[in-house]
């Protein structure tokens, strides 16, 4: 073979090898999408949508950044990981408080005083000794003990860009003082915590403190620290290292479910001094970017952009495993890991994704251990039996995945204004009882079920009250159907048929949806906002429902701001609005329809205006009780007059659905607690076995590929060949000619 051709068989020898490296670049090894160092470590992988602002527990109220704030802080109490109803237990604190009760001059009461002759209620929480702090700068110390980093300037913040650029890191005990420093920052001017207004009714001189740092604050530039510890606060005491005491006005039981929110976990003085530097707060280097906690994770990487990670603190005290749950736990394995020392994973790591699509493939590689249902994904993941049942897809099944579903703790609803001279009125008299049967045949008419089917998957239940599971008064089956709207038939709730709602439709005055007097039709206006209930299919479906019992509806679709502004005005017939809770505590749900927070009497949360004298009789006993048979009674009572009122269209619970891989373990919903991180466990083999097996390389399109791009390249080689060799017998020819 000639030297020129040596270049083709160089030239197929490189194609070749760079197939080879192609196809090796396919394997499942890099088609992972986390760095080589992670493979098969006990991490946990997981996903977030919207990027969290506040991490600083005195702003922090999205449940979005919960998912980070509730790993690292730890306020006095938790919930119980398991049981439900939601069960309180103690986080930091040795036990749950028990308040202690006394009357205007200061005289202790018994516990079971009534409410009225209550003037104040004391509860003191006692930590447990021997609890740390997280490694961070804020608490390094030099060996005189002094701290390294409290006067910092820029510097000396040359080169600093993150936390962990800082080259010292210390730690200390937890102690009483982080705690009562917390109450005293959500009365700081400058970080508006959204609760300030609430708790400044409740804790005895916390509204006096924020009115004084207010009015120093006026006197201080803009970036200078305020010293906390400098400003007393009447009702918040320390009685020893480890031990303080909340005063609060009158008595409120619900401050418990309070104790166990991030606005009440601690904050030392150092870290609030730390952040509080020059130049630190152009670095994002402050509570809101860099949490101090001592939960069992610590943020360690913050780019809410792209990638959060949480890693296992080295100074967590220790905790262990429940060895009890709710029925069912332990067929479903959620006791198998009983008395295990927590956390059991080292590390999580969130990566940001912001559409549906690739968040959805990755899980179904392997690569995120657990994933919501997005609509697009619906039907891939489950199906509905015959019973209208949810069921994983067989595809699901077929890998091992498990589906997770829980209501949340959330209510749904369509509100009347009752101070509308058309859909209003409750208690006695003729107009009043016509408004309430105008609004029981709209109950009624508003198939829940229909709307829950068509546009959420089924992924709800229908609402009797506003209640929804997880509440205590909440009840299954025929004890809690809403009679006005429900029969019980054949163990189930079936809706009243359409018949019904006509007759008192009519009986309201309103035959056939005409004015008996005089043949005007009926017309009630919807109020709504763009991109809420106001999406047209949505409305459309609606409209039938009205037009069902002969009601025409015209919808009046605006801003949000629009919005607002009409519910506080009363200018509204009906409008669509839905409650979280707060906490786990009927209260919280019942007092959206106390008369006391009317919106146009008192610029409360009753939007719609509703006041029945016996209903707010109850709620004001019921508030202040603990969750006894007496007070359940009271709470069914209460519910059947909101039944038979209906201020409300009782509309709907939301399910969550939840798909979690078999490598998964002890992952149940919890809608309360946002703290679940450290209960859940990772078969690391198993998951680095299924990405295998999951992601195997398909090579046979590359080898397609190599094939054509050969014949292709042929004819071409044949060419330079022949025109090679008539290149070189030429050259021979004329060597023998010469």
């Amino acid at each position: 073979m000639s030297k020129s051709s040596r270049p083709f068989r160089g030239f197929f020898r490189s194609l070749l090898l760079c197939l080879l490296v192609f196809v090796a670049a396919c394997g499942s090894e890099r088609n992972d999408p986390y760095p080589l160092s992670e493979r098969d470590q006990n991490i946990l992988y997981s996903a977030f949508v919207g990027r969290p602002k506040h991490l600083d527990p005195v702003q922090s109220y999205v449940e979005d950044e919960s998912v980070f704030t509730a790993q690292i802080y730890e306020p006095p109490l938790q919930y119980h990981y398991l049981k439900r109803p939601y069960d309180l237990i103690p986080g930091t604190a040795v036990s749950v408080p028990k308040p202690e009760y006394y009357d205007a001059s200061g005289l202790r009461l018994p516990d079971d005083a009534p409410s009225g002759r209550i003037a104040s209620s004391v509860y003191e929480v006692r930590i447990r000794p021997g609890i740390l702090y997280q490694p961070h700068p804020a608490f390094a110390v030099d060996a005189d003990g002094r701290l390294v980093y409290d006067a910092l300037d820029e510097k000396k913040l040359a080169g600093i860009d993150a936390i962990a650029d800082f080259e010292r890191t210390g730690s200390r005990e937890l102690t009483a003082d982080d705690y009562i420093y917390q109450i005293k920052r959500l009365a700081h001017p400058r970080l508006h915590s959204p609760i300030f207004g609430l708790m400044a009714g409740h804790i005895v001189g916390l509204k006096e403190l924020g009115e004084s740092l207010q009015r120093d604050a006026k006197t201080l530039p803009a970036n200078v620290w305020i010293d906390l510890d400098a400003y007393p606060l009447e009702g918040v005491t320390r009685v020893d290292r480890y031990t303080w005491r909340v005063k609060l006005r009158g008595r409120y039981p619900q401050f418990l479910y309070w104790l166990a929110m991030p606005f009440f976990a601690p904050v030392p003085r150092e870290a609030d001094k730390f952040y509080s530097q020059p130049g630190m707060a152009e670095r994002n280097l402050t509570l809101d970017w860099y949490p101090v906690g001592t939960g069992p994770y610590m943020l360690t990487e913050n780019d809410p952009n792209r990638r959060m990670t949480l890693e296992r603190n080295p100074n967590f005290h220790g905790e262990t495993y429940p060895c009890e749950g709710a029925d069912g736990d332990a067929e479903a394995g959620f006791l198998a890991d009983c008395g295990r020392a927590l956390p059991f994973i080292d590390k999580a790591v969130f990566t940001r994704e912001r559409e549906g699509i690739p968040y959805w493939n990755k899980f179904l590689q392997g690569y995120y251990d657990a994933s919501g249902i997005s609509s697009d994904s619906f039907d891939q993941a489950v199906r509905l039996n015959v019973g209208g049942d949810v069921q994983l897809s067989d595809e699901m099944e077929a890998r091992g995945i498990r589906l997770l579903t829980s209501v949340d703790a959330s209510t749904f609803y369509m509100g009347f204004n009752l101070a509308d001279p058309l859909v209003g009125g409750s208690g006695a008299g003729v107009g009043a009882e016509r408004a309430r049967k105008l609004r029981q045949a709209v109950s009624i008419a508003i198939d829940q079920e229909e709307f829950i089917s068509i546009f959420m998957n089924g992924r709800g239940i229908p609402a009797m009250t506003p209640l929804p599971p997880g509440i205590f008064g909440f009840h299954e089956g025929e004890e809690g159907i809403n009679r006005v709207v429900y029969d019980w038939s054949s163990g189930h709730a079936r809706r009243k048929p359409i018949e019904e709602a006509r007759r008192l439709l009519a009986e309201a005055g309103w035959p056939s949806g005409r004015d008996a007097k005089t043949g005007e039709p009926l017309v009630l206006n919807l109020d709504t906002t763009v991109g809420g209930m106001g999406d047209k299919s949505r409305l459309d479906w609606l409209t039938r429902c009205f037009a069902r019992i002969n009601v025409q509806l015209v919808v009046r679709s605006t801003d949000f701001n629009r919005f607002q502004d009409k519910l506080n005005k009363g200018s509204v017939q009906l409008f669509y609005l839905g409650w979280n809770a707060d906490y786990p505590d009927p209260e919280n749900f019942f007092f959206l329809l106390s008369g006391n927070e009317g919106v146009l009497l008192r610029g409360g949360e009753n939007k719609s205006n509703y006041a029945n004298a016996e209903f707010d009789r109850l709620f004001a006993t019921m508030k202040d009780m603990d969750n006894t048979p007496e007070r359940l009674k009271i709470i069914d009572r209460m519910n059947r007059i909101l039944q038979n009122d209906a201020p409300w269209v009782f509309g709907f619970h939301p399910k969550t659905y939840t798909l979690a891989h078999a490598w998964l373990h002890n992952r149940k919903p919890n809608n309360v607690a946002n703290n679940t991180l450290k209960y859940q466990r990772i078969d690391v083999a198993q998951r680095a076995e299924r990405r295998r097996e999951w992601n195997i390389p398909v090579v046979w399109p590359l080898a397609l590929v190599g094939i054509a791009f050969a014949a292709a390249l042929y004819p071409a080689m044949i060419v330079y060949r022949r025109r090679e060799r008539a290149t070189a017998c030429g050259d021979a020819e004329r060597n023998r000619s010469a």
